[in-house]
């Protein structure tokens, strides 16, 4: 009996595992293993909450959930001091200061510091979308995402701003919506300063610097910063404008473009003048007014009573009367008050087209062409 238990400490240390599930054939080197993991199988889940009623298999896991009851955080980075509940979130928050990425992606090549980004990012390759909403049954990749959707059939929004009332669906954008009260932009970039409210507004913007667009479109192969400019530019080729006015049914890739419309309709004029309280359509409009009330040089001509800031201005103004147009078409002989008409003119000659649209690499002749287009 000595002699028999004796070899099998001998199997255990050598790393043989002797205790057999038998109902998935899962091996074991310990008996107390093997009892722990016949709850799955069982359902068995002996360990209760009392707070919330939740059951556990293990009084460890239940140990480990009564942390978030009583809020306690008892590992601290020594890095940082920042708080954490488990000792496995702790050693992954480690990895931001470490910059270990252990967990390596065989198709591309790209690191992660956590095996489930992993898991989550090899969908990309596979284009599986495990995640399936019940209600309209539109996939996902991830789980969070669709937790995130599943809020716009239910409207919950259980976490409010204690200062102007607004509801969020989570914390963590409350927690971001909150700048907007302090005016704080913790986010900071390490190449030309600017700073952000949101983390995810830094990385956005870090890829200015770094050229970097992760986004690629599926038919022509263009890439983009963010996966919204990939979303719209897709319109191009589906042909789809999601966004209709219900005033004239006119039609628009973007909602922030019928925002803009919508302001023919209701006469709205967001964007006011603080000299002189012009109010403006759009932000482009007052932008260009602005240069009116320009201090550092003014014309005045006593005839009009007309204020103008740069002497070119006055001289274009004085041509308005006296008919002159000293800008001559050197192929046609057509004239031009302006300078600027007469470059535009020769657009019609030369063929060029300098107004580009960012999604669809479209070129225009003219401004009030290019901007007819991203409508």
């Amino acid at each position: 009996m000595h002699r028999d238990s004796l070899k099998m400490n001998r199997q255990v240390i050598a790393g043989d595992k002797l205790f057999k599930c038998e109902v998935c054939d899962k091996l074991f080197g310990q008996s107390r293993n093997l009892k722990t993991h016949m709850k799955i199988h069982t359902e068995d889940k002996p360990f209760k909450c009392e707070v919330c009623d939740k059951l556990f298999r293990q009084s460890s896991a239940l140990k480990m959930h009564m942390r978030i009851h009583t809020e306690e955080k008892p590992f601290r980075c020594e890095v940082c001091c920042k708080m954490f509940r488990h000792s496995g979130a702790l050693k992954m928050h480690m990895r931001i200061h470490t910059g270990d990425k252990p967990f390596n992606c065989e198709i591309c090549h790209k690191m992660f510091r956590q095996s489930g980004a992993l898991k989550n990012h090899m969908y990309i390759h596979t284009g599986d979308k495990p995640f399936k909403c019940e209600i309209c049954g539109k996939t996902f990749r991830q789980s969070t995402t669709l937790k995130k959707h599943l809020l716009i059939h239910t409207g919950d929004t259980p976490f409010k701003c204690a200062l102007c009332n607004k509801m969020f669906a989570r914390s963590s954008h409350l927690k971001e919506h909150m700048s907007v009260h302090t005016g704080d932009k913790p986010f900071k970039c390490d190449v030309c300063d600017e700073v952000f409210r949101q983390s995810s507004s830094l990385k956005m913007h870090t890829r200015v610097h770094t050229g970097d667009k992760p986004f690629k479109c599926e038919v022509c192969d263009k890439m983009f910063r963010q996966g919204t400019n990939l979303k719209t530019h897709m319109m191009i080729h589906t042909g789809d404008k999601p966004f209709k006015c219900e005033v004239c049914d006119k039609t628009f890739r973007q909602s922030g473009t019928l925002m803009m419309h919508m302001r023919v309709h209701t006469g709205e004029k967001p964007f006011k003048c603080e000299d002189c309280g012009k109010m403006f359509n759009h932000r482009s409009n007052l932008k260009t007014h602005m240069m009116i009330h320009t201090r550092d040089k003014q014309f005045r001509r006593q005839a009009c009573d007309d204020i103008f800031k740069p002497s070119s201005f006055w001289n274009q103004h004085l041509m308005r009367h006296s008919g002159d147009k000293p800008f001559k078409c050197g192929l046609c002989d057509q004239m031009f008050t302006k300078s600027s008409v007469l470059k535009k003119h020769m657009t019609i000659h030369t063929q060029e087209k300098p107004f580009k649209c960012e999604i669809d690499d479209k070129t225009f002749g003219k401004s009030c062409t290019f901007e007819k287009h991203m409508q």
